[in-house]
């Protein structure tokens, strides 16, 4: 506590050095984030809601920023951008983290982007954070959203129309400025990849260099292009399966396994589920499109879905408890980092009107569930759709160094993703981390690549030896039984 008054004194004087024009000054504590060991030191500045009325309401954008363990860092920090949409800072810690060899001479910086995190958080009743296991008994998602929009109106405060990507990288820049820094690295994963790239095209001259992880091109439209690659990423585990003896020996029948359990339920069954942390038993009335939910929810993470089929045979026979532990370990960590009412402020105002009813209609008549992405979409409705800036869903072009990482198992943000991208990127390196699932770069060797292109601004000391074990790597081997050990 002694040394707090000499810190914040050096936080202003390293924030007034590296200021060309210092118009602000922002003074730093000592702060916590989840699953990280050390402190951070955190801030906040203020920005107007909406930037056509810079006297109107404003807004506090929360900052934390690891160090660089040096004297002399360099002056290009590396900023790190959430998914979602809707994602706090607090998701991207862990993998923060991980990345000793970037903060070795450069600061990493997280913002919580408005509307979620503590960067004033969109709050409402029929949204708020609740326990996993609610989702189990309630999967009215389009009337959730309805009435949280109805609670945010009648409350006064915030335009929901003002919480898109385009005010999103605004806020980024305006924190860039506070901090003092003239260029930056860009860090985004899945959706943080849109706000990556919606920064360089607006603010390229601050741009140093870039990764994208998950990449989700500027056209995507998250509400429906989603939905056919998670069926698609399913296909290709139960495909998987049947090429595996041990797999296919006590599985032979996935699809014919899914229909048995969709027959059962039929349009909801009553049954007892034991909660898995607690023991407590549970009266659930469960349906296909929660199991599809699960699955979903598991096939993001191989490691998880490698115990799909198991989980399937044990559902069929009855037994739907270690399906829900298992689709619970995801959602916990889902529910505590995302603000929902930011993710449909975001996708209902930029998705969503690119979806016409021919699309929607072609799209969900190949799913396994169409009803759950149905509701979905509905969920939008009376949602706000502000206009935005014209090329906002067109290519992005820029020389800008750009490290590209997709998992090819990806059920979200498929490779090819990736590969469309890097079409408009000419300075740009595509890796395809076949055994990954969304996200590579916490895994393996993918720190060290992202620190070695981070500190030489391109690719010509990027490890070969860890880029031939991601191009070689394969899917994790899939239970054949839930005893079975890996």
């Amino acid at each position: 506590m002694r040394r707090a008054p000499l810190a914040t004194l050096l936080a202003f004087a390293l924030v007034a050095c590296g200021d060309r024009n210092p118009t602000r000054s922002v003074a730093f504590t000592d702060c916590r984030l989840p699953k990280l060991a050390s402190n951070v030191r955190c801030t906040s500045i203020e920005v107007p809601e909406d930037r056509t009325q810079p006297g109107g309401s404003k807004l506090s954008i929360a900052v934390m920023v690891l160090p660089a363990n040096t004297l002399r860092p360099k002056p290009d920090p590396l900023f790190m951008l959430a998914g979602g949409p809707g994602q706090s800072a607090a998701a991207l810690a862990p993998l923060a983290g991980m990345l000793s060899g970037v903060r070795r001479n450069r600061d990493i910086v997280l913002v919580d982007p408005r509307g979620t995190g503590k960067s004033s958080p969109l709050r409402c009743a029929a949204l708020a954070p609740r326990d996993p296991f609610d989702d189990f008994s309630d999967t009215d998602t389009a009337d959730a959203a309805r009435r949280c929009l109805t609670e945010i109106r009648a409350a006064g405060g915030a335009d929901v129309a003002l919480y898109t990507t385009p005010a999103v990288v605004a806020d980024i820049d305006a924190v860039r400025n506070a901090l003092g820094y003239d260029r930056v690295n860009l860090w985004g994963g899945s959706y943080g990849t849109r706000v990556a790239q919606e920064y360089v095209r607006r603010y390229p001259q601050h741009v140093r260099a870039v990764v994208l992880d998950g990449v989700a091109p500027p056209d995507l439209r998250i509400s429906l292009d989603v939905w056919p690659t998670r069926d698609a990423a399913l296909a290709q585990l139960f495909a998987a399966c049947a090429e595996q003896v041990a797999c296919k020996r006590a599985y032979p029948d996935l699809n014919a396994t899914l229909a048995t359990i969709r027959q059962q339920l039929g349009s909801g069954r009553r049954l007892s589920v034991a909660d898995p942390r607690t023991g407590e038993v549970h009266e659930v009335t469960l349906n296909f499109d929660m199991v599809i939910g699960a699955l979903h929810a598991l096939i993001y993470v191989p490691e998880f879905a490698s115990l799909i089929p198991a989980l399937l045979a044990r559902a069929q026979a009855g037994d739907f408890a270690p399906l829900a532990a298992a689709a619970l370990v995801v959602g916990d960590d889902v529910g505590r980092t995302m603000n929902q009412a930011l993710h449909y402020a975001v996708t209902c105002a930029e998705d969503v009107a690119r979806i016409s009813p021919i699309d929607a209609k072609q799209t969900f008549s190949t799913l396994r569930a169409p009803s759950l992405a149905e509701r979905n979409l509905a969920a939008c409705d009376g949602w706000p759709r502000p206009p935005l800036p014209l090329d906002f869903n067109a290519p992005l072009v820029s020389d800008k160094p750009v490290l590209i990482l997709s998992g090819g198992l990806d059920p979200v943000t498929p490779p090819w993703n990736g590969k469309k991208v890097a079409e408009t990127l000419p300075n740009s390196r595509h890796i395809i981390a076949a055994g990954y699932g969304h996200i590579v770069s916490p895994h393996a060797c993918a720190p060290r690549l992202i620190e070695k292109f981070i500190d030489e601004g391109g690719f010509g000391t990027l490890p070969q030896s860890c880029l031939d074990y991601f191009a070689t790597s394969a899917r994790p081997p899939l239970f054949a039984s839930l005893l079975q050990t890996q």
